[in-house]
């Protein structure tokens, strides 16, 4: 009964279920990303500007009008290398749902993990989960994403070589993990240190159940809602932070098609050539924005109390 409640107070939310629809549809936009492109018949790495004549001019701008919009490329080309902007903007979602999921499923399985077992236990590991926690969230986690790049690229990368595309991938979903599991782990722990003294646990203990049993059958069950708005909340920031380190040029490296870092071409030719910069920005726009309010309406149905 009450998951049925919950999706009914979700459907009452006009904004929530359109919010749901856009961020459906970029879910679904990025996992038919290669057989779109296909059927398009372009692809996001080939040079077309500069593979066929009268696309660029001789300083590597679109020649049509707005950025090289035609029937041939439907969202014009980019400047300077004259890559198709339609296949760009269909796999770099690809790229950034891929890292943003990916550390999300780490976050949470970890923050779980932590958040309950600590506010199970509480004494001396809840002093030493306090201690790590406030050292995480004192950390820059920015500034140790900016620098970390160089690092590996130095350290395991050898010289004249290119950054291989999962070590990329793999060094930001860690980043991103080792830093994103504390907000929930301690929500989770508030949560489980109050659900333990209620009736229900407590029969459970009375009735000579074991610790694993009480964590498994009585605890979990009950913090998945706070799990579920922790990460619908977490995903486009994520993104963000994703397509501003490749705007910065330390995130996804070439030739992998990534948002932050059309947004960064597009602000060095804006003057030139605006068009560039408007779909890689009006679409990480998009598709944060409707994350946030699809995160803010599942709060709402899991609270009822909420008011806004």
């Amino acid at each position: 009964m009450a998951a049925v409640s919950v999706v009914g107070a979700f459907r009452r939310d006009r904004v929530g279920a359109v919010s749901l629809c856009v961020v459906g549809f970029f879910v679904l936009l990025a996992l038919a990303a290669p057989l779109v492109t296909a059927l398009y018949g372009k692809n996001p790495t080939e040079h077309y500007g500069q593979n066929e004549p009268g696309l660029l001019s001789p300083e590597g701008l679109p020649v049509l009008p707005n950025g090289g919009i035609s029937a041939q490329h439907w969202f014009g080309i980019e400047p300077g290398l004259g890559r198709d902007v339609l296949a760009q903007l269909l796999h770099g979602i690809r790229t950034s749902l891929l890292i943003a999921v990916a550390s999300a499923v780490v976050v949470a399985v970890v923050g779980v993990v932590v958040g309950v077992a600590v506010g199970y236990l509480s004494g001396l590991v809840d002093r030493a989960f306090t201690f790590v926690c406030n050292v995480l969230l004192a950390f820059p986690a920015l500034l140790f994403l900016i620098t970390l790049g160089p690092v590996v690229q130095t350290r395991f990368v050898g010289p004249g070589e290119d950054e291989p595309a999962w070590m990329q991938f793999t060094v930001l979903v860690l980043v991103f993990s080792a830093f994103g599991w504390v907000p929930l782990a301690m929500v989770l722990r508030t949560l489980v240190r109050s659900l333990r003294e209620r009736e229900f646990v407590e029969a459970a203990r009375a009735l000579g159940a074991s610790r694993r049993h009480i964590v498994f059958r009585e605890l979990l069950p009950n913090v998945w809602a706070p799990v579920l708005v922790h990460l619908t909340l977490a995903v486009p920031a994520m993104v963000t932070t994703e397509a501003a380190l490749s705007f910065l040029g330390v995130g996804i490296n070439e030739p992998i098609p990534d948002w932050g870092r059309m947004i960064s071409r597009g602000a060095d030719v804006f003057h030139d050539d605006p068009t560039y910069m408007v779909f890689p920005g009006a679409s990480l726009l998009v598709f944060v924005l409707a994350f946030n309010l699809l995160g803010d309406a599942v709060r709402d149905a899991l609270d009822p109390h909420t008011v806004r």
